[in-house]
């Protein structure tokens, strides 16, 4: 009995360390694929000086980017962690996205904190009747909410309000910018990158986001 149990336990590690080895293989490609993705979207304005992975999951790759342009840029990938099975069903489980984080300086402080974060949601109903099929429904489309810590806000086109529009035009899941080091950080899909098209979008989303921000530095 004790020798059965040791062979299971035996065979369960083999197959846990087989799975480990083939996935953070199968990740390893994904973030070489990826760091293309990256270099396509740059098209030359930049260029990539090193990468190296922080664990089976995350890739961190450093960027540079020409004069008056980003400072310390670097990007944080994020796979879905498959060589850890447990993890993994728990990401596919909450649907959680494969993303791409940019992170840089300005080359000068804003004044202003703000995140920006995209979100959507969705609902089903549970049936329609012949009796609610009959009303007339009236749709509406919101515009941007803003929560705000300021006690008078200047209705203007200020880096807030074109961070929100380029958000809501772009692949961009969540964008910040704060004081301090890093001072701007954005968030994508990482399949969003995929197509040279949107990637090339983005990081023209970068540059204007960064661009807006420049009129309110210390």
């Amino acid at each position: 009995m004790g020798r059965l149990l040791l062979i299971d336990v035996a065979g369960a590690a083999a197959i846990l360390g087989l799975w480990y080895l083939l996935f953070a293989a199968y990740n390893r490609r994904r973030g070489a694929q990826a760091l293309r993705w990256v270099e396509s979207a740059c098209d030359g304005r930049a260029r990539i000086l090193d990468s190296h992975w922080l664990n089976s999951s995350r890739l961190y790759a450093r960027l540079q980017f020409p004069l008056r342009s980003f400072d310390n840029a670097h990007v944080t990938m994020r796979f879905r962690p498959r060589p850890l099975p447990v993890q993994w069903l728990l990401s596919c489980w909450r649907k959680q996205k494969e993303t791409l984080t940019f992170e840089a300086d300005l080359g000068g402080s804003p004044s202003f904190q703000l995140e920006v974060m995209r979100q959507r949601w969705c609902a089903h109903s549970r049936g329609v009747t012949a009796r609610r099929a009959q009303r007339e429904w009236d749709i509406y489309q919101p515009g941007p909410v803003i929560l705000t810590t300021r006690t008078h806000w200047k209705q203007d086109h200020t880096p807030e309000l074109n961070a929100l529009m380029a958000v809501r035009e772009r692949d961009v899941l969540q964008v910040c910018f704060c004081p301090w080091s890093p001072q701007f950080s954005a968030t994508v899909a990482l399949d969003a990158l995929a197509d040279p098209q949107s990637a090339s979008a983005f990081l023209a989303t970068l540059r204007g986001l960064a661009a807006g921000a420049s009129a309110h530095r210390q």
